[in-house]
Formats: structure tokens, C-alpha cells, sequence
């Protein structure tokens, strides 16, 4: 059953979620599993590198699982492409914005998870996202961010 009132995500985000999930149990896990079953075999577990380093990392490994298990669970597939109201900026918008020097920057709302700033992906909990929640174009957004407070025009919005 889907979950309708989680965070949002792509579809895209979450198969790279299941994606990354599916690799750690399927890949790296056993790999682990097989080198410290080959070092427990070996004697004296206590200065045994390959032991101990395999230990750790397959908590490492299981901490993941687990936290992309109960991600994926919580997380709701949203397509942007079905948005209603595609004059206002929600959850998978790309939106155009120009600043005070008329600088333009196109930035695209997805789930917190699939975040990549360096690609224009913004997180739908970032407090970019938030300003510009419910934006038309033409709107004045101020965006409160670490280093101080700008203002960005709503250029443009598309649904692609």
C-alpha cells in the first residue's frame, strides 16, 4: 500500500534508493560476510585485521539497510508530471528564478533524499523549497539561508 502522507520523492529518487539498497544486500553484504567467515577461520580474532575491519563494516552495511528500509517505507512516490496546478511551484517543479543583479538560476524540487545542490536539485525541506512553495511566476521570494537573506523573482515554472 503506498504511503500517502509521507515525505515526497521521485520515482527516480526511489529507485536509487532501492537501487542502493538492493547493491549493500544483495553485493556487499555477502562479500563481507564471506571475508570474515574466511578471517574467524584463521585463528586469534583479536589482532586479525581482515576480521575486525569486515566486523565493522558489516554494522556499517546493516545500519544502512535498515535506515533505507524505514525510509522507503515512510517515503510517498510523487509525479510531478500529474501536479494540477502546474502555475504554482510544488513538490517537483523547475523553477527559473533571477535575483537582484538579474543573475538566473533554475533549481528543481525534489525529495530531501535525492538533494544535489551541485545539479540544481534542491531538497522539498530546504528553506529554499519552502519559500518558494506556492510561488507563481512573477512572484518575490526572500530566501533566508545561512550566509544571510536574498531575494529571487519566480522567472519561470515548468512540470517536465
Amino acid at each position: 500500500m503506498a504511503n500517502l502522507d509521507g515525505p515526497p520523492i521521485t520515482a527516480q529518487g526511489m529507485a536509487a534508493l532501492k537501487a542502493r539498497y538492493d547493491h549493500l544486500l544483495g553485493k556487499e553484504r555477502p562479500e563481507i560476510v564471506e571475508i570474515v567467515s574466511w578471517a574467524a577461520g584463521n585463528g586469534d580474532r583479536s589482532e586479525n585485521g581482515d576480521y575486525l575491519y569486515g566486523r565493522k563494516r558489516m554494522r556499517e552495511i546493516d545500519r544502512e539497510l535498515a535506515h533505507l528500509s524505514k525510509r522507503m517505507k515512510k517515503l510517498r512516490v510523487v509525479n510531478p508530471a500529474e501536479q494540477p496546478n502546474k502555475a504554482k511551484v510544488f513538490f517537483g517543479a523547475q523553477v527559473t528564478l533571477a535575483d537582484e543583479d538579474d543573475t538566473k538560476r533554475v533549481v528543481t524540487i525534489v525529495g530531501d533524499d535525492e538533494q544535489d545542490a551541485g545539479k540544481g536539485m534542491i531538497g522539498w525541506s530546504s528553506p529554499m523549497a519552502r519559500a518558494l512553495r506556492g510561488a507563481e511566476v512573477g512572484d518575490l521570494r526572500v530566501v533566508r539561508l545561512p550566509g544571510g537573506t536574498k531575494e529571487w523573482e519566480v522567472v519561470a515554472i515548468d512540470y517536465a
